[in-house]
């Protein structure tokens, strides 16, 4: 057998991939020169920035009222975490009911959740369980003030 029946490829191994040229025009980046600076973060909407604080707050789009959906939400899983032996929020006057509990703490705006709701533009708002309004029309159901 003669060497010219064998190609040999000047990459290296054939296994290794093959690095691509860098096209015409194209700086390579050298010591982090060109950083990421002018790129826009894609998970933000186009009107959105960075939040640099906590104490930063923007004109929300929502309603500031508990959906029925949002309130069935928070209950039962509130409910299912007090029948799990989780810390209560509220004093207890003989209520042993999970569903109780969680109602009587609604009530009083004692449930540490947050409920995020997703806006059209895949945006989101994020609202305490203490800063909705819960409608008067269920307060009176539960036996509310």
């Amino acid at each position: 057998m003669a060497d010219d029946d064998y190609e040999m490829d000047v990459g290296g191994y054939e296994d290794e991939p093959i690095e691509p040229e860098l096209d015409e025009g194209v700086e390579e980046d050298v010591d982090g020169e060109n950083k990421d600076e002018d790129i826009p973060d894609p998970l933000l909407g186009e009107n959105e920035e960075k939040e640099e604080g906590e104490g930063v707050e923007k004109p929300r789009k929502t309603i500031k009222y508990m959906t029925k959906y949002e309130r069935a939400r928070i209950l039962g899983t509130r409910a299912l975490q007090i029948s799990m032996n989780a810390p209560v929020m509220v004093e207890l006057e003989g209520e042993t009911d999970p569903l109780e509990i969680a109602m009587k703490e609604l009530r009083q705006r004692k449930i540490p959740f947050t409920i995020r709701r997703y806006l059209p533009d895949g945006s989101y708002e994020d609202w305490g369980v203490d800063e909705l309004i819960v409608e008067d029309s269920w307060k009176r159901q539960v036996g509310g003030e």
